[in-house]
C-alpha cells in the first residue's frame, strides 16, 4: 500500500525563511518517516497565489493536495501541522481531513506545536535553547501572531507558565492579547533596560521583518525603544530550532501506529538522508508526484 507523509504549514513567501523554518522541518519530519512519500501544503491561499504569480512555484492547498494523493494512488497517509496553535488554520486542516477521510483506508492528523499541558513546558524549554543569555535586567520578548479565534488564550497561559518557573521571556501578541502595550508596562515594572526580540511564530517572515523588528513608526522595536528601553531584534522563526522540530515529529509520531513509532526511533538513530527533489517537490492537483 503507497503511504504518504503531508506536511501542511500557514506557508511563506519569503525564500530563505521557506528554507531555514518550513523545509527544516519537512526534511526532519521526513527522515523520521522514511518509508512515506513526503508532500507538501500550505493553508495560506494569499500565499499560495502570490507564489505562483511571483514566482511560478505551485504549492497545494490542504484539499488539492489530499485530492491529488487519492488519484495518485496514496491509501495511508500521515498529516502533521506546522502551525503553533488550534486556531482557523489547523481547523481547515480538520476540515479537509474531514471531508475526506472515507477516500482512504488510513489518514490521521498530528496535533499543532501547543496542543497539550507538556508541549508549553517543552516550548518552554525550546526557547530557552534558542534565547541569548540574558542579563538580570534583559528580557527575551516573543512576538506571536495572535488570532480572534478562542485559541488565543495560549498566548497568554505560555506567558503565565513563563512567569511561574520564573523565565525571563515575555509573550506578546501582534493580533490579540497580550498585546505590545501590556508587554511594555510590564518591562518598565521590572525596569528592564534591554529586551531581545524573537518571534513566536514557525518562519521569521512578514511579520517578523516588519511588525517587530523594522524601523516604522508601529514596530515593536521602535516603540519598545520609544519606552526607553533598548530592542535588538534576533529574527529567527521556531523552525530553526530542532526541539521544535523535534516536537513536531513527537506529535506525528503519537498518532501514528506503533511500528511506525519504532521506525522512525531507528531512523533517528542512522545518518539523515536528503529529501530527493522529486519528492521534496511541491504536489500540483493535475500532476501528483509519486
Amino acid at each position: 500500500m503507497k503511504k504518504a507523509l503531508l506536511v501542511i504549514s500557514f506557508g511563506t513567501s519569503y525564500p530563505q525563511a521557506l528554507q531555514k523554518n518550513i523545509a527544516a522541518s519537512e526534511q526532519a519530519l521526513a527522515n523520521a518517516f522514511p518509508d512515506r512519500d513526503f508532500f507538501r501544503a500550505f493553508t495560506s491561499s494569499m500565499i499560495i497565489n502570490k507564489l505562483s504569480q511571483r514566482d511560478g512555484i505551485d504549492i497545494a492547498h490542504p484539499r488539492e493536495a489530499l485530492a491529488a494523493l487519492k488519484r495518485a494512488g496514496y491509501r495511508d497517509v500521515l498529516i502533521q501541522s506546522l502551525h503553533i496553535i488550534n486556531g482557523d488554520e489547523y481547523e481547515k486542516i480538520v476540515r479537509e481531513v474531514a471531508h475526506c477521510r472515507h477516500q482512504f483506508e488510513r489518514i490521521e492528523v498530528g496535533v499543532p506545536l501547543l496542543s497539550d499541558c507538556d508541549d508549553y513546558q517543552r516550548l518552554i524549554d525550546a526557547i530557552e535553547y534558542q534565547s541569548p543569555p540574558l542579563a538580570a535586567d534583559e528580557r527575551l520578548v516573543l512576538m506571536g501572531h495572535g488570532t480572534t479565534h478562542h485559541a488565543f488564550s495560549a498566548y497568554a497561559c505560555l506567558d503565565h507558565m513563563m512567569q511561574t518557573h520564573q523565565r525571563p521571556f515575555i509573550v506578546g501578541a501582534v493580533e490579540s492579547y497580550p498585546g505590545i502595550e501590556t508587554v511594555i508596562s510590564r518591562l518598565q515594572q521590572a525596569q528592564v533596560r534591554k529586551v531581545y526580540l524573537m518571534p513566536l511564530m514557525l518562519v521569521a517572515g512578514d511579520h517578523a521583518i516588519h511588525d517587530m523588528a523594522s524601523d516604522d513608526p508601529d514596530s515593536w522595536k521602535v516603540l519598545i525603544e520609544q519606552a526607553g528601553i533598548t530592542a535588538e531584534p534576533i529574527v529567527q522563526g521556531l523552525g530553526e530550532n530542532p526541539l521544535i522540530r523535534q516536537l513536531f515529529i513527537d506529535h506525528l509520531t503519537a498518532v501514528s501506529s506503533s511500528d511506525m513509532a519504532s521506525q522512525q526511533a531507528g531512523a533517528a538513530s542512522q545518518t539523515s538522508q536528503t529529501i530527493q527533489p522529486s519528492v521534496m517537490t511541491s504536489m500540483h492537483v493535475k500532476e501528483p508526484v509519486a
